[in-house]
């Protein structure tokens, strides 16, 4: 029989893994994961574009920018393991051309 350790464990990690999962099927801040993957260039960690694409610019006109800066702090560790620099993904909406909300 297995130690209530070990299955309470099992169960932490199957449900961060489902959460994960929805989280992901819905993409982040209004953007799908596949309009995220189109700024992911301009905001690597190593050998960033110069500037974001015309597509980056178009999704980021429909992401919810308040929901974005929440990333900004601790949360930039989760967009490390994306291989993304918290603070060259928040230059992005400025270099399309939009403003970030005043309390970002």
């Amino acid at each position: 029989m297995a130690k209530p350790q070990a299955l309470a464990a099992s169960l932490l990690l199957f449900l961060v893994v489902y959460l994960a999962a929805i989280e992901g099927a819905h993409g982040i801040c209004g953007l799908s994961n596949g309009e995220f993957k189109l700024c992911q260039p301009a905001a690597a960690v190593n050998n960033p574009t110069d500037s974001p694409s015309s597509e980056c610019c178009a999704a980021l006109g429909k992401a919810n920018l308040s929901c974005i800066c929440r990333y900004k702090g601790v949360a930039g560790v989760w967009l490390r393991m994306y291989h993304i620099d918290a603070n060259r993904a928040m230059a992005l909406p400025g270099k399309c051309g939009l403003t970030m909300p005043s309390n970002c």
